[in-house]
């Protein structure tokens, strides 16, 4: 649809005869924050990992119907190109161990054989590491180890290691449940930044999570997308009766 940045269109998922996401229909502009939101099993994190194509990592994957993003086909994308373009940060921080904090922010490139001049690595390092607020903490110590820092760190510093690669979508899969109290508050701080430049989806099962940090909202109950609406509405007055029952905690 025009003005949509990602756009599902009677999009499947399944693992094997297994029918994990069912006829999603969703348009998400630039810009917007959105939370993916429902109980465990629902098929959220199925959901993103499809948008940038891990899905059919999995052997017996496959999927069905329209994802796009910017008008094309997802799914008649290069995949490195795609991953490019989308940006994922996982549920647990995971730096690549063997590397420094600043390889591991240019890792992208070193990993696609993408060549950098050495005051271009150091530009997208620095750049990257202020994006994801962490900069003035690391910039000491860029050639240590980024298993070093402190969980929340190396979230961010998987943030900035996503923003390398100068992505115009993020995908967040529960990037704050590993993590403590004050170092969620500082990525939920950080996404309010982030949406200004970038198109961010983020699963989650934390309801005030997801008023806090998102313009919209989709609820998914059993492999279907039961409601989307802007966040506010979905959590004042939610038109299904599936919605209403989660946010009220009668099931999930």
């Amino acid at each position: 649809m025009e003005g949509a940045v990602l756009n599902a269109d009677g999009f499947n998922a399944y693992f094997g005869s297994n029918q994990i996401l069912k006829d999603i229909r969703l348009e998400i502009r630039k810009n917007q924050v959105w939370a993916i939101m429902g109980p465990s099993g629902c098929g959220k994190t199925t959901f993103i990992r499809c948008i940038n194509r891990m899905h059919e990592l999995t052997p017996g994957a496959r999927v069905g119907g329209s994802l796009t993003l910017d008008g094309e086909d997802i799914y008649a994308m290069n995949p490195v190109m795609l991953r490019r373009k989308v940006g994922m940060v996982f549920q647990r921080p995971n730096p690549f161990p063997t590397m420094s904090i600043y390889e591991n922010v240019i890792a992208g490139y070193t990993l696609n054989n993408i060549r950098l001049t050495r005051s271009k690595k150091d530009e997208v390092v620095e750049s990257s590491l202020k994006r994801a607020a962490l900069w003035y903490e690391v910039r000491s110590a860029l050639h240590q180890k980024g298993t070093f820092l402190s969980g929340g760190q190396q979230q961010r510093l998987c943030i900035a290691r996503a923003l390398a690669m100068n992505p115009e979508i993020l995908l967040l899969d529960e990037p704050t449940s590993a993590l403590d109290p004050m170092s969620t508050a500082k990525v939920e701080e950080l996404l309010h930044e982030l949406k200004t430049q970038y198109t961010i989806l983020i699963v989650t099962h934390n309801m005030q999570q997801a008023a806090r940090v998102s313009d919209k909202t989709a609820f998914f109950f059993l492999g279907e997308m039961i409601e989307q609406n802007d966040t506010k509405t979905i959590f004042t007055n939610p038109k299904n009766e599936k919605t209403q029952n989660y946010i009220t905690g009668h099931f999930g």
